[in-house]
């Protein structure tokens, strides 16, 4: 299946290089470009892609307006695009549904695989920014002085908070458990639902602030 890739961004040398990019890729084919918020609702909403690279900061809407906008079309997922690695921005991205997040100056590689993860409905962050949504998760559960609360989970339940929460995605762990990976997907789809968390970065932050996981330790079980 070929993936139907927006690109969305006020700068057209940008626009030009990531649709390069995606359309030098077999599986991916650039649908539309739009050089701000309001005309990539107009193109999305016309065009159905499958995944938007949605730039932060533009004129007239700003991608996080945008994304709020989406928030009816669940089979359209977007991937945040900025050249500031910004805290702010990040929470505010993800609080409003993306369900990934880059740097522009990610490798061209890292793009197309952002692309294909986020595709196959799974959610997609930059390492770096990562690291920061655990630390944070880590350092709100230390000011609390408490662990937060989890529903009742299965030991098979657990062991995927765990695993997600690894940052393994749904082929690794499949690969890791020797079953299939629609087998993962069903478990993830509804341990999140059971958790009440719309993705599984959502489910990261769970497992820190829950205590299951510790960083730099060994995983709970």
């Amino acid at each position: 299946m070929t993936v139907r890739v927006l690109v969305v961004d006020d700068q057209e040398l940008m626009r030009s290089g990531f649709s390069l990019i995606i359309d030098s890729q077999e599986d991916m084919e650039v649908v539309g470009e739009a050089e701000n918020g309001v005309r990539a609702l107009e193109l999305v909403r016309e065009l159905s892609p499958d995944v938007v690279l949605l730039d932060i900061r533009m004129p007239e809407l700003d991608g996080i307006e945008v994304l709020k906008r989406l928030a009816d079309r669940p089979d359209t997922r977007a991937i945040m695009l900025t050249t500031f690695d910004d805290d702010d921005f990040v929470y505010r991205s993800l609080e409003a549904g993306a369900a990934g997040f880059l740097l522009k100056d990610a490798r061209r590689d890292d793009l197309s695989h952002a692309v294909r993860v986020v595709a196959a409905g799974e959610a997609l962050l930059a390492p770096s920014v990562t690291r920061r949504l655990v630390t944070d998760a880590v350092t709100r559960r230390a000011r609390r002085g408490n662990t937060r609360a989890l529903p009742e989970l299965t030991s098979r339940e657990r062991e995927m908070l765990v695993l997600i929460a690894r940052g393994l995605s749904n082929t690794e762990i499949a690969e890791a458990e020797h079953v299939s990976a629609h087998t993962v997907k069903t478990h993830v789809s509804k341990l999140l639902f059971k958790l009440g968390l719309r993705d599984r970065t959502q489910a990261v932050i769970a497992a820190y602030e829950s205590g299951l996981v510790v960083p730099g330790g060994p995983a709970g079980t």
